[in-house]
């Protein structure tokens, strides 16, 4: 799996940050629910619109960009 077919930006959705398939539900919101102690199931079932797919693929894409950030910082 890779994070490029869940992972969509577009200029006019959520100030064009990182969102899951096209929702308003973005890479940041999904961090932030996991950093608060949520668990991916808790997440899910809060929010029936997104897979355990898409909750990966977030981390995923955070962790590359992390990634790239820190080789630029170097």
């Amino acid at each position: 799996m890779h994070y490029s077919h869940y992972i969509t930006i577009e200029p006019g959705k959520r100030s064009g940050q990182a969102c899951i398939r096209g929702m308003r539900i973005t890479v940041n919101d999904i961090l932030n629910w996991l950093a608060s102690g949520k668990s991916i199931a808790e997440i899910l079932e809060d929010h029936d619109e997104l897979t355990k797919e898409d909750i990966f693929a977030a981390l995923q894409y955070a962790a590359d960009r992390e990634g790239r950030h820190h080789m630029i910082a170097i």
